[in-house]
Order: C-alpha cells, then sequence, then structure tokens
C-alpha cells in the first residue's frame, strides 16, 4: 500500500488519509475525486454546490448576490464539515472535492472590501476547530479548457459565467497554494491528463503521491 509521509503521522497509509481535491470551476475536482476513491476504497464526500439558491442569481448579477451566495456556502459547507467530524468519518480514508478554506479564498474574489470585513466577522464566529486534510492535490489547467469544459457540459447555474471571473478565481487559487502549508500539497498539471477515462492515470498520481519528499511538490506528467 502507497503511503503518505506526513510530520503529524510518519507514514500513514494513503487509504486512511484524507485527500481533499481542489482547483478551478471545470478543472475536474470531482471526476478525480471520485475516481481516487474507488481506486483507494475510500470514502467520498462533495461540495454542495447545487444546493444554494444564489449561485445562478450571482452568475447572472455578481455585484448584487455576492455576500447572499458567500455565506450561503460558508453555512453549508460549516454545516457538512461538522457533520463529518462528529461521525468521525476523517479518522477513517475519505477523499473529498474542496477544502474548507475555499470559502474564504472565492469570499476575496466576489465581495467589496466592505462585504468580506462582514464576511469575515461572521467566518470567525463561526470557523472554529475545522478539520485539515493530510494532503491536498490541487489541479491545474489552462483557463481556455476548462471553460470548454464548463460550457460542454451545460449547466444552467453556469450559463452567465465568465473568462474573467473564472481567470480572477484561478490566480486566487495559484496565490493561496503558493503559500500553503497547512498539508502536504501536490499541484498537478492537468491539460494532458484524462483521469475521467484512463485508470492508468489514476494509478500514476498514486505512486506520485508515494514519492512525495517534500511538503510542496508539483506533477507534470507529459508521457
Amino acid at each position: 500500500m502507497v503511503t503518505l509521509m506526513d510530520k503529524r503521522f510518519g507514514k500513514r497509509p494513503l487509504n486512511q488519509c484524507h485527500i481533499a481535491v481542489e482547483g478551478a470551476i471545470g478543472v475536474g475536482k470531482t471526476t478525480l475525486t471520485q475516481k481516487l476513491a474507488d481506486k483507494l476504497g475510500a470514502s467520498t464526500f462533495f461540495e454542495h454546490v447545487d444546493d444554494n439558491p444564489f449561485i445562478e442569481l450571482f452568475y447572472q448579477d455578481p455585484s448584487r448576490h455576492a455576500l447572499s451566495v458567500q455565506l450561503s456556502f460558508l453555512f453549508s459547507r460549516l454545516k457538512q464539515w461538522q457533520s463529518l467530524n462528529q461521525q468521525d468519518l476523517f479518522s477513517q480514508g475519505v477523499v473529498s472535492d474542496y477544502i474548507f478554506a475555499k470559502d474564504h479564498l472565492f469570499a476575496t474574489v466576489t465581495l467589496s472590501d466592505e462585504e468580506l470585513a462582514l464576511y469575515e466577522q461572521v467566518a470567525k464566529l463561526v470557523s472554529v476547530d475545522i478539520h485539515k486534510p493530510d494532503l491536498v492535490i490541487y489541479l491545474q489547467s489552462n483557463p481556455k479548457i476548462i471553460m470548454e469544459r464548463i460550457r460542454g457540459r451545460n449547466r444552467p447555474m453556469e450559463a452567465g459565467l465568465n473568462s474573467e471571473y473564472l481567470q480572477k478565481v484561478m490566480t486566487a487559487y495559484d496565490q493561496y497554494f503558493f503559500h500553503y502549508q497547512e498539508a502536504p500539497l501536490l499541484i498537478v498539471q492537468t491539460d494532458r491528463m484524462n483521469f475521467a477515462e484512463k485508470d492508468e492515470t489514476i494509478d500514476a498520481l498514486i505512486e506520485r503521491i508515494g514519492k512525495m519528499q517534500s511538503h510542496n511538490e508539483f506533477w507534470a506528467d507529459y508521457s
């Protein structure tokens, strides 16, 4: 079994870890989360994006609905992670398609300075004792490729999403993970990887995780 080097646990079997997959909208987080969990025999949990009543309105009119969508996500994600903590699911193998910290990351992109100050006051009061993953996999891709994927899946709620907003989100992700130290981090360049259709790509990813020697590493498989 592949193990993960973690300063908190030493060597820990990968199928007993909490692995979080992150990245911009449309980069393939959900697909990789399910495939990786299936391969490891781990549980999954997914972000409840479709349950947010403001998300479609936000894409249509961001300035008007940004605070509403952000607070709705904050409380939804908080409720989900608290429930998982109570079930002690994080002590078992689990793969998630987001980290809780993404909520603040998106807030910095979508909110005005005044709204962000209010959001941060609320978040500080409610976001306590949030579990941190054992490994984060950050997926990167070309913005044009991501927009093609978003248009291809043709979700009504994403119809108003534009390339300018997507670029802001991707820049925020890059800046956030450039300084990330809360868990081991593997940055994966995905433009030439097909996690959806090629199981051998999942096997290669697991093998690459097992070879990690430092806290933050980068992988781009061009073979």
